[in-house]
């Protein structure tokens, strides 16, 4: 069976492949415990080693500095706060680049988050079951006998939309907020 678009058949492939991992690890060979007693993969991994010493260009204080206004912050005050946020910074580098030298060929980005799984797309699914309620309003007119939804009851929207949104605001002016801000700045 061909699928009607790439997209279908791009997760037609994932649930495929889920549901054969599924079978393989349907007979587990350790137990829950077992397999959480001891740890696998550490963050501390990511952090590069104290000894080690970084092949690329070192962060000066001057880019330091520069990096630190660009992003509004303050400078440091002494030199051993200025030590700390330039070890915080390359840690951080290193961590980046450790996740940038992931291989991703072959991974679909995703589009949105959800629940993907068979069960979570059921869910999601909206059958003729949840219609119903909305069919049973539409009348038939016309020649051809084109459905045609009937208006509802009138919702009672009294009091959801008597709110004043000025009540908190500083300072107004008529039906206006006002924002104090001074000339020339950009």
């Amino acid at each position: 069976m061909r699928p009607l678009c790439t997209r279908c058949g791009a997760l037609l492939r994932q649930q495929r492949a889920l549901t054969t991992s599924a079978v393989r690890s349907s007979a587990p060979s350790k137990s829950i415990e077992q397999i959480l007693s001891k740890p696998t993969w550490s963050v501390a991994s990511l952090l590069p080693k104290s000894n080690e010493k970084s092949t690329e260009e070192p962060i000066t204080r001057a880019k330091l500095h520069h990096l630190l206004r660009l992003s509004a912050l303050p400078l440091p005050e002494t030199e051993t706060e200025e030590g700390a946020m330039l070890q915080t910074l390359h840690s951080q580098l290193h961590f980046v680049r450790d996740v940038q030298s992931v291989d991703t060929s072959g991974v679909e980005p995703l589009r949105s988050l959800r629940d993907e799984t068979a069960a979570g797309v059921a869910e999601a699914t909206i059958g003729l079951q949840q219609l119903q309620g909305a069919l049973a309003k539409e009348i038939r007119f016309g020649h051809k006998r084109r459905p045609k939804r009937q208006r509802g009851d009138k919702v009672d929207t009294k009091g959801v939309e008597d709110w004043n949104p000025l009540e908190t605001a500083s300072r107004t002016a008529g039906k206006y907020f006002v924002v104090q801000s001074k000339k020339g700045d950009s």
